[in-house]
């Protein structure tokens, strides 16, 4: 049973409402781009930090540190500042998560070697972890009901949006030093937060007291429960092992001596205007085909243009860039259904928890798988055979989708 303890508030005024939206799109699109930002700086950065040049293997190995770390951050954070926000509000919580990830990011213009980047970069994905969550829970209870699944997904959107932040600045900026200096701006955000956003009138005219609350784990959800950590976590994986590491094979694919900072800038451009366009059509696909429909037609695509992509390109040509935007446009409608598929597996009174659940241990998950990707490069001959073996995660999310109901 749950007891709830109701104190009547004020209304939030519209211009208030909109200004919430417009700091929680930059905090929100900024996350996008410190989640990406050190994939397409990643061949100039590990030597450079390291001192030395570094092998494919070697760069392999310790990249394979640094994405699983921010993956491991990113769970870590997405778990605790849901809690934090329930304790002490939605407005602090926001305030303090995009501040987290602002200043780990400016912090990496100032590290002295790759050990140090570690731990930088597991607060970054602590703070982006709670930012995702946090502003998707406060913009929910601050709107209007009419209006709430559109704003939600146009925030949505705004993490590709963030990628193709990343491949600007990439273009922009040969020092990757330089572009992380990005970060002064959640720092910004988070103190403009803290002055001038509302409290979430729900939080603050709801207490509830839970008490034998239905349990995410009882035989009524847990077989849902593990058909969405599945679905879910194999796509994580599937799409941050592309992601960290398509610029990367990019480079590999250049001829000897070439910085390769154009083509790596472009990739992550295009992979997230895909994402954008994606997510933005997912909810037409719905309608038109059904969220199972549509999830397995992704999938079954994301399979196949991965093996066109990492398969048939043996040298950079420019058709790499058609195939990436292409497999790109597969992740954004998965990301878009999966949002939509994988909260109405549950009953309402456990969705958020069960929901949440099922992401973090997504994400548990994807760090682990892109950890190994530096042994992948060594066992299998280099990044294009490594990055095809996460092309599987995709067929696994296809079969439990395909056997579900």
């Amino acid at each position: 049973m749950e007891t709830l303890e109701i104190t009547r508030v004020e209304p939030i005024n519209v211009s208030r409402k909109w200004l919430a939206f417009a700091l929680c799109v930059v905090a929100y699109t900024l996350s996008g781009t410190v989640s990406t930002l050190m994939s397409v700086y990643l061949p100039v950065a590990i030597p450079e930090l390291k001192g030395s040049a570094v092998t494919q293997a070697e760069l392999g190995e310790i990249g394979a540190y640094v994405s699983a770390i921010y993956l491991y951050g990113w769970m870590c954070g997405g778990l605790l500042f849901g809690i934090v926000s329930d304790r002490i509000g939605r407005k602090k919580s926001l305030t303090l998560v995009t501040a987290l990830y602002g200043l780990s990011t400016c912090l990496v213009t100032i590290i002295p070697d790759w050990y140090s980047l570690l731990a930088i970069r597991f607060t970054a994905g602590m703070g982006v972890g709670g930012v995702l969550l946090i502003t998707t829970v406060y913009i929910s209870e601050i709107w209007d009901e009419r209006g709430r699944a559109v704003i939600l997904g146009v925030l949505a959107v705004c993490f590709p949006i963030g990628i193709v932040t990343t491949g600007s600045l990439n273009l922009l900026f040969s020092d990757w030093r330089t572009a992380f200096g990005i970060g002064l701006i959640p720092l910004v955000a988070a103190l403009l937060i803290f002055l001038f956003l509302p409290e979430s009138d729900r939080w603050k005219g709801i207490r509830e007291v839970r008490n034998n609350q239905q349990s995410i784990f009882n035989a009524q959800n847990r077989p849902n429960l593990i058909r969405g950590s599945l679905i879910f976590g194999a796509v994580l994986i599937g799409l941050w092992g592309i992601f960290s590491w398509l610029p990367t094979w990019a480079q590999t694919l250049l001829v000897s001596g070439q910085d390769g900072q154009k083509e790596r800038g472009l990739l992550m451009i295009l992979l997230g205007m895909g994402g954008i366009t994606g997510g933005v059509l997912s909810g037409i696909l719905i309608n038109r085909f059904g969220k199972r429909n549509t999830l397995m037609a992704t999938f079954a695509t994301c399979v196949v243009m991965c093996g066109i992509l990492f398969v048939t390109n043996q040298a950079f040509s420019n058709i790499i860039y058609i195939e990436t935007a292409m497999l790109a446009f597969c992740f954004g409608i998965s990301q878009g259904a999966l949002s939509s598929y994988i909260p109405e597996l549950f009953p309402v009174v456990v969705r958020g928890t069960a929901t949440g659940f099922c992401f973090n241990v997504g994400r548990f998950f994807t760090a682990t798988a892109v950890f190994f990707i530096g042994s992948l490069v060594t066992v299998l001959g280099g990044f294009g055979n490594a990055l095809l073996v996460f092309s599987l995660p995709f067929a696994i999310a296809l079969l439990v989708t395909f056997r579900s109901k």
